[in-house]
């Protein structure tokens, strides 16, 4: 591929709107175990190491299109919340395969993602996609009248979060299995290290665009290809509850996480250790690097495909 042209969202194409914070990942439960990188990698200077976005894109749309001419698809379809990683993942997917070869999927469950649906289709209108909007609310309700009474999802965020993301993901191998083409994931590494993703539902997909970029590389990048101010200004949300914020859930903002996974995930620090070297960049203790380390440890599961007993033999 050659140098990429301009963004696919053109200057005038898309009105400012206010931010309304959605985002498009899950409560809970994804694929892989992440490599770690050698000691003597580690910038001493800069603890964020962050990605460059011009060459993030080229690699990013290089990977797109050969992943998609090695499966010998017709396109991608993309889950779109409204959010920054779904926003970065559509832009980019448009800008590898051309706006024919990307179809959208805008799936609101409640209330609470009505707001985020409407930013989800001007920003599908304004790349010049087809598009789609499924309201998955009686489908839910179904769902959880029929299911045994032992199990209810009425009131149980994550019971439901997970349920919900796990019939979008449904509703995404519908169209991908219709058209002939691949479902393209939107989770970044923060998330799927700290398992910030479901199980089969938003983990679960044919390609994962900016699965090895942090949120706060994605961020940056969304900025190099120009995505709308006030899609990068939304505060991370997995969009189930009035208010919920995933820094509420995690504990931390994403420019902390990033720096604490970096050192400890892609460099090995202990949790001392990385507490000492953000003492100057981060107001963070010993126990919130130690909890997002354990939330990286116990979602490995999400991360490796199922386990057969071969991978038990010594």
């Amino acid at each position: 591929m050659g140098d990429h042209g301009p963004s696919a969202f053109e200057s005038d194409a898309l009105d400012e709107r206010a931010a309304t914070g959605a985002h498009a990942s899950t409560l809970s439960e994804g694929a892989e175990d992440e490599p770690r990188v050698e000691r003597s990698s580690v910038d001493t200077d800069d603890p964020l190491d962050a990605a460059d976005p011009a060459a993030e894109r080229e690699r990013v749309c290089s990977f797109i299109e050969r992943a998609v001419d090695g499966a010998d698809a017709d396109g991608v379809v993309v889950a779109m919340s409204g959010g920054l990683d779904s926003t970065v993942t559509t832009a980019l997917a448009v800008e590898a395969l051309g706006p024919d070869d990307v179809y959208g999927l805008i799936l609101p469950c409640n209330k609470i993602g009505a707001p985020h649906a409407r930013d989800a289709e001007a920003l599908a209108d304004a790349l010049g996609i087809d598009h789609d909007t499924v309201h998955l609310q009686p489908l839910y309700a179904q769902f959880g009248a029929v299911a045994p009474s032992q199990f209810d999802i009425h009131d149980e965020p994550v019971r439901s979060g997970n349920a919900i993301a796990r019939l979008r993901m449904t509703m995404a191998y519908l169209a991908a299995n219709a058209m002939g083409r691949l479902v393209c994931g939107t989770s970044n590494r923060s998330e799927r290290l700290l398992g910030y993703v479901t199980k089969y539902g938003d983990g679960a997909a044919d390609l994962l665009p900016i699965g090895h970029l942090y949120k706060t590389d994605v961020r940056a990048l969304a900025v190099e290809i120009d995505v709308p101010q006030f899609v990068v200004e939304k505060p991370p949300t997995a969009g189930f509850l009035p208010g919920q914020r995933d820094e509420d859930d995690l504990g931390a903002p994403y420019e902390t996480i990033d720096r604490v996974l970096r050192l400890g995930v892609d460099h090995g620090l202990d949790s001392e250790a990385i507490a000492d070297r953000l003492a100057s960049v981060d107001n963070v203790d010993v126990a919130t690097v130690t909890d997002l380390l354990s939330r990286y440890r116990a979602s490995a599961h999400k991360r490796r495909p199922p386990p057969t007993p071969a991978d038990f033999d010594e």
